[in-house]
């Protein structure tokens, strides 16, 4: 077979839109390419997404508390957003910065409200990796997370779950 030309495609995985940016000047030489916010996202536009085990992403661009939460527990505040492209968490009218480690504890957060996150999970999605430690640096975001809460007023708080995780609850 003679002159069969094969496209490439290259995808970038960025969460943040300045990673996003800086993404698209590496790849600019590249024939096609495709950046998106997460791995979901991208076997989605690949089409080999398999049903989740875990609960489902949040959009990269706004996560919103809509989802029931578990039997016995209330959902979070309608009003409760995380804005992933200006990496802010909005309380109804006010909102206020995240760090890049509180936007994505958040994000697992906010798009499943009411469920625990293992520490296991969390440290897989927050951080990138398995190591756990003492779990000291996740606790430290927690803190973090629940005084910008409080600061906004918000009506949800983050509980811990002893011995398991955490999990989004009204206050």
């Amino acid at each position: 077979m003679r002159g069969i030309r094969v496209a490439s495609l290259a995808i970038g995985i960025a969460s943040s839109p300045a990673e996003r940016r800086q993404l698209a000047r590496l790849l600019g030489g590249s024939e096609a390419f495709l950046i998106v916010s997460t791995v979901d996202q991208a076997r989605k536009f690949l089409d080999v997404a398999e049903p989740p085990s875990d609960p489902p992403a949040a959009p990269p661009d706004q996560a919103v508390a809509t989802e029931t939460a578990p039997e016995g527990t209330a959902p979070p505040p309608p009003g409760l957003t995380v804005d992933s492209d200006r990496r802010v968490l909005r309380w109804l009218d006010r909102e206020i910065g995240l760090t890049r480690l509180e936007h994505d504890l958040l994000r697992c957060l906010v798009g499943a409200p009411g469920r625990i996150w293992t520490y296991e999970r969390l440290h897989r999605e927050v951080w990138g990796n398995e190591h756990l430690g003492r779990g000291s640096d996740m606790h430290s975001v927690v803190r973090r997370v629940r005084r910008k809460l409080a600061r906004l007023n918000a009506a949800a708080t983050i509980h811990a779950v002893r011995g398991v995780g955490f999990r989004l609850a009204p206050v």
